[in-house]
């Protein structure tokens, strides 16, 4: 059989059965064409191995497969095991009836990649007649793979071999110690079907006798085997299969970790852009929110004194600052602790969401009129209060408030900046959210650094009743959009009990006879149940249901990009989530408007909508890998860009239809498709 991609053939060491002969070794013997590949018995994120019925066959009792040891190449940005240029697969065949003619076919699929990936299918067939002669090249060649075939511990000379899977099955770390040193050494680990991995990080200890690898779990479909299977090959044609101790802990690896110091011109270039994305954030789409409660700190100071108005303001870029550095050193902590962090995950928590509804809902309600507090010490108070008599605790709450509700969404620069900062060291993280915080913060400073600004605002009047009642509803749509992101994140009935308790809190707010301390007693109970009912009917098992869309999306699969990719489609991946503002205004000025979703539609365009409402560690572990920890993330893959071509947060249709056409390469211009 042959084909521009692969010429395949059986071959066999005997051109006969010999007399009482009951074996034959042969062989599979596939040469690749130019820049084409197959793949191992475990072929990596995508592929799969060559498969063979041999039911055609007469004479023949049972074939054992070989598999020579494989070598690690990149199809599509993919690690994968394989071959390339050729291979021969050794089989050791048992006859029915010893020294009688035999016929070997092979009905033999396996899949061969290049630019594109092609499937084979094809069938073999060899007669063996009786006869004792030797096919001495064809012997050889078998005997050459037969050696290529992994070893058994103790013939491979490995002393000790161990594995360790985390906890949340992100992360591999392997060890084998050897009699002889490590050269060059690659590592082919075996989890199950359905997982696969990155590339290894592999390091040499005890003068290169021992060797240690941590690999990234990418994906594991199915429950990942008790027991990993473990190859490891090294130069020489040295490769051994073994199976591993299973560790309760990660073996350490032969070295101290240190990070090296980044230039002081870095830093630098580092703190400017995480000021420039701080600053842009006051102007993304995830910030509307919170525009009645900065217009409601500068209503309250018209009129006042230059000193009034300094500190004011202040006080509020004072709130953003100590938000700011307690994100940073929550996050900080988090990692430390293993846990997955990133920009504005903190919405992906039903107790959280829980919170920022009620507290929105009673500062709502007390902008619309509908009670009146004189500062008592509880927090939902306070910030109901916000703006009000009582010193500056208000207007610091105010702006630490306006930052927490800025953090759903990325925005240019801000990417680059929660990447460094999140990747670094703790000094990294406390420079980057330090001058994140002074960019969100700007304003409040230009204020207060200019206070006859807000002389420029109306005379008081009426006008300022009506403006309360429509900043509260503007707060109360926000309140109802959180509702919404609590449905898709725990489910409907943590929904609607948190909708109950919240239209509780705040009728018992309202109460005209209830005294204020009695009030903030009976309303700080029905604030705790509510937070830990949240907590406990939060059903995150029940699948989400989407609403209807402009254009036809698929679910995230990582590996199914590199499958598409491979037969010439082009793949546009969308990371977007409920509580993502900018992602929806993405979706509503871009991705739903002509011509982008004129040209989506196309039969040769894969939509993949990677949904992050809820944690989901793949998605996270996707994102990683372009050094992202927030949303909006699109990336547009095809033959012509198999990593992946990132957009930037906020999209537009030049920018979208750029990289498609980019991505499709010379065969096509999608762009001018009509």
């Amino acid at each position: 059989m042959t084909t521009p991609a692969l010429s395949a053939q059986l071959i066999t060491a005997e051109n006969g059965v010999a007399r009482g002969s009951g074996t034959i070794s042969a062989g599979l013997a596939l040469d690749l064409g130019e820049g084409w590949k197959t793949y191992w018995r475990t072929p990596g994120e995508v592929g799969f191995p060559p498969v063979i019925d041999w039911t055609g066959s007469r004479n023949v009792a049972d074939v054992e497969f070989q598999w020579p040891a494989p070598e690690r190449f990149t199809a599509f940005g993919i690690e994968n095991f394989g071959y390339h240029d050729g291979v021969i697969f050794p089989l050791r065949i048992a006859l029915e009836q010893p020294g009688q003619p035999a016929r070997l076919s092979a009905s033999v699929t396996l899949l061969t990649c290049s630019d594109v990936c092609v499937p084979q299918d094809f069938t073999l067939t060899l007669d063996l007649p009786r006869g004792a002669s030797i096919d001495t090249e064809s012997a050889a060649r078998i005997a050459d793979y037969a050696g290529r075939v992994p070893v058994e511990a103790e013939p491979g000379g490995v002393r000790s071999a161990t594995a360790h899977v985390d906890a949340d099955a992100t992360a591999l770390t392997v060890t084998l110690r050897r009699s002889s040193p490590f050269q060059t050494p690659d590592v082919f680990p075996e989890l199950g079907e359905g997982t696969s991995l990155g590339a290894p990080d592999i390091r040499l200890g005890e003068n290169g006798r021992l060797l240690w690898a941590r690999l990234p779990i990418l994906s594991a479909h199915d429950a990942l085997t008790a027991v990993p299977s473990l190859t490891a090959t090294d130069t020489g044609g040295w490769a051994a299969t073994v199976t591993p101790e299973m560790l309760a802990t990660a073996p350490p690896p032969p070295y101290s970790e240190a990070r090296a110091a980044v230039p002081i011109s870095s830093m630098g270039w580092i703190a400017l852009t995480a000021f420039l994305g701080g600053l842009i954030l006051n102007v993304m789409p995830c910030v509307l929110p919170v525009l009645s409660i900065k217009l409601s700190s500068a209503m309250k100071l018209e009129g006042a004194g230059r000193a009034t108005v300094r500190w004011g303001f202040l006080a509020s870029a004072a709130g953003v600052m100590v938000f700011m550095w307690g994100l940073a050193a929550v996050l900080f902590a988090l990692r430390q602790a293993g846990v997955t962090v990133g920009w504005g995950l903190q919405f992906q928590n039903p107790v959280f969401l829980a919170l920022m509804i009620g507290i929105l809902a009673v500062f709502a309600a007390n902008l619309a009129g509908a009670f009146e507090i004189a500062l008592p010490a509880g927090l939902q108070t306070r910030l109901a209060r916000a703006g009000r008599a009582g010193g500056h605790v208000g207007d610091f709450l105010t702006g630490a408030f306006a930052a927490l509700l800025a953090t759903p969404c990325s925005a240019p620069f801000l990417g680059t900046a929660i990447a460094f900062a999140l990747a670094g060291r703790s000094t990294d993280i406390a420079l980057v959210f330090t001058f994140l915080g002074l960019g969100l913060a700007a304003p409040y400073f230009l204020v207060a650094g200019r206070p006859g600004l807000v002389r420029h605002l109306p005379r008081p009047g009426r006008w300022m009743i009506a403006l309360r009642v429509v900043l509260g509803l503007l707060l109360a749509v926000t309140a109802a959009w959180l509702v919404w992101v609590l449905q898709g994140v725990a489910g409907t009935t943590t929904m609607l009990a948190v909708v109950g308790m919240t239209a509780g809190l705040v009728l018992l707010l309202s109460l005209p006879w209830l005294r204020g301390a009695i009030r903030a007693g009976l309303a700080l109970p029905i604030l705790g149940i509510m937070l830990f009912g949240a907590a406990y009917l939060a059903d995150t098992s029940a699948p989400r249901a989407h609403s209807a869309e402009v254009t036809d999306w698929i679910a995230f699969d990582r590996a199914e990009i590199a499958r598409r990719v491979s037969r010439g489609e082009v793949v546009f991946v969308d990371v977007t989530a409920d509580w993502c503002l900018t992602c929806k205004a993405n979706k509503a000025l871009v991705l739903d408007r002509d011509p982008v979703v004129l040209t989506l539609a196309a039969d040769a365009i894969i939509l993949m909508q990677a949904d992050w409402t809820r944690p989901d560690p793949a998605i996270s572990r996707y994102l990683e890998s372009f050094n992202r920890y927030g949303i909006p993330f699109n990336a547009v893959y095809g033959p012509a860009a198999p990593d992946g071509i990132v957009l930037p947060e906020l999209l537009t249709p030049d920018a979208v239809m750029a990289a498609l056409d980019d991505a499709a390469g010379d065969e096509r211009a999608i762009a001018a498709q009509p």
